[in-house]
């Protein structure tokens, strides 16, 4: 298996330090930068096959960073930064970052978003079908089986689950969500979110009043795991 590389963009040594090691140990190759120029450069010379990127440095902010990427690359890039507000998280996942792990964090968390991340950037043959755990969906078909068995869904049903499942593992903003869903018109208005998200949820849950496959993102949107 070829060795998978790393790009870790941050201004505090500490942070390239401790993330080094941890990073090495799971069996990735490392690319560190410090500043926003250095990560550009870095992205285009090493090609990584994700980012880990702080949202404050020196000369970019990380959003800028992020939104630069993404004119050329769909490099999976999971922001590690110390603001907790929604707007920067929200900003940044518009932008096109993949998720977002506050500091201070877990290593064992960061690892884990990273392995979405990268498992989700990997094109998968396109049969017609979407799949997450038990949840299968039928795009030719417009079915929706689980474990099996067939869930009728509304017709806004089917496009809200069909949206949130082709970004399975990622975190999905609400404007995201009601872009793709509604159109640009929408934008703002997540009480169409609550109610779908809902109903979904009473057909697709084990128990929807303690979610584990539709997971809400407080202030920010939802994630289908």
């Amino acid at each position: 298996m070829t060795q998978q590389t790393v790009l870790v963009v941050d201004d505090e040594l500490a942070i390239h330090r401790f993330l080094k090691p941890a990073l090495t140990a799971e069996g990735y190759r490392v690319v560190q930068a410090m500043t926003g120029a250095e990560a550009l450069r870095l992205a285009a010379e090493a090609r990584p096959d994700a980012v880990v990127l702080d949202l404050g440095l020196p000369d970019l902010d990380g959003k800028e960073v992020i939104q630069r990427l993404r004119r050329t690359s769909q490099v999976p890039i999971v922001v590690l930064s110390a603001r907790d507000r929604e707007f920067e998280k929200v900003r940044a996942l518009d932008l096109g970052a993949d998720d977002y792990v506050e500091k201070p964090f877990g290593v064992g968390e960061l690892m884990a978003r990273l392995r979405v991340a990268l498992r989700h950037a990997k094109p998968s043959p396109d049969d017609g079908m979407l799949r997450s755990g038990r949840v299968e969906v039928d795009l030719g078909a417009h079915i929706v089986r689980k474990a099996g068995r067939e869930v009728r869904l509304t017709r806004r049903e089917f496009d809200v689950l069909v949206a949130l499942m082709r970004h399975v593992g990622k975190v999905v903003t609400h404007s995201q969500l009601l872009r793709e869903v509604w159109g640009a018109a929408t934008d703002g208005n997540t009480q169409y979110l609550r109610v779908y998200v809902g109903q979904l949820r009473q057909k697709l849950e084990d128990d929807p009043a303690a979610p584990r496959l539709i997971l809400t993102e407080p202030g920010i949107g939802y994630r289908l795991v």
